[in-house]
């Protein structure tokens, strides 16, 4: 980061050759809910359910070019990043060894051992897990994928490109933040389109580690992460990824599990297009700050649909799930 336009187009031709582009649509009746024109990018609609799909791609076409030798790669996850290395180093005839924290999402666990996955459970979050699997990578038998990485971020932005170019001006894009990937390449793309779109990262009030760090001007680590949006349960920011979106944000916003689930609802009741937790998260955040977008036109990233089966059930009945 930066990248140039060239760069970007170079990576999203990769993840083109792997995947079509995904829909970005204006729901009328997000627009009623919220009094603003609302531009939902499906990432949901993705060969893993989720955008991390993308970053893999261009990941593992580095990992191939740069480490010819290696046989194997390890990481961490709670559950898209996982499916998503899976799925790109199966096409790329390379095992996955994959961490994820005890208790992990049932569903998404079983997606990662269909896409060809060793799953391993350790650790009681994804900091744990993911301290775990540098430990293990230290043999240096498997390469560690990090949570952010350039390479992951590249192709992590070609959604942003598409919805940039596929939409009218954007006054303002809200994006999940994880561990950065997406509000990174999201950013990235905005610069080198030359859009002056405000970009909103978007945490939970259980999560706050990378609000926390935007508002102080430094990483800080926060002693928990619980949401049931579990995308965005990350107690330790990266440094490389804060680097970015602290310069590039416009500002971050936290929004409860509570209005969370209430996004989850909106978006079946609206679109009929299920969400998890951190693919409602954005959404979520552009009805909480309603007032302040009305009138606009605004983007939402909707980052992905892998949510478990109870959790639909807790969240359609009118509750919120338990972390």
């Amino acid at each position: 980061m930066p990248y140039s336009l060239q760069a970007l187009e170079d990576a999203a031709a990769l993840v083109h050759a792997v995947m079509p582009p995904t829909p970005q649509y204006a729901w009328p009746l997000l627009g009623q809910r919220t009094g603003c024109d609302v531009w939902v990018k499906h990432e949901n609609h993705t060969p893993t359910g989720a955008f991390k799909a993308r970053g893999a791609i261009t990941f593992m076409d580095w990992l191939r070019r740069t480490h010819p030798e290696v046989t194997g790669i390890i990481t961490a996850t709670r559950g898209n990043h996982g499916q998503a290395q899976a799925f790109a180093a199966r096409r790329a005839g390379l095992t996955a060894t994959i961490l994820v924290p005890r208790g992990n999402s049932i569903e998404k666990n079983a997606a990662m051992r269909a896409f060809g996955a060793e799953l391993i459970e350790h650790g009681e979050d994804f900091d744990e897990a993911r301290e775990e699997a540098q430990r293990r990578a230290a043999d240096g038998k498997l390469f560690m994928v990090p949570p952010f990485h350039d390479a992951l971020a590249l192709g992590v932005a070609s959604y942003a490109l598409e919805l940039f170019r596929a939409a009218p001006p954007l006054d303002t894009v809200y994006v999940p933040i994880g561990c950065g990937s997406g509000i990174c390449g999201t950013i990235a793309a905005r610069n080198a389109l030359g859009l002056d779109t405000k970009v909103v990262g978007v945490v939970s009030t259980g999560a706050q580690a990378a609000k926390l760090s935007f508002d102080a001007g430094e990483p800080i680590e926060t002693n928990g992460a619980r949401s049931f949006a579990d995308g965005v349960a990350v107690r330790v920011p990266v440094q490389a990824a804060f680097d970015i979106y602290s310069k590039g944000a416009d500002r971050i916003v936290a929004v409860s599990d509570d209005a969370i689930a209430e996004a989850t609802r909106a978006y079946w009741q609206d679109t009929h297009n299920l969400a998890e937790g951190a693919g409602a998260i954005a959404l979520a955040a552009l009805i909480q700050e309603a007032d302040r977008m009305r009138g606009k036109s605004v983007g939402v990233i909707l980052s992905g649909g892998n949510i478990d089966m109870r959790h639909v059930a807790t969240i359609m009945g009118g509750g919120t799930p338990l972390t």
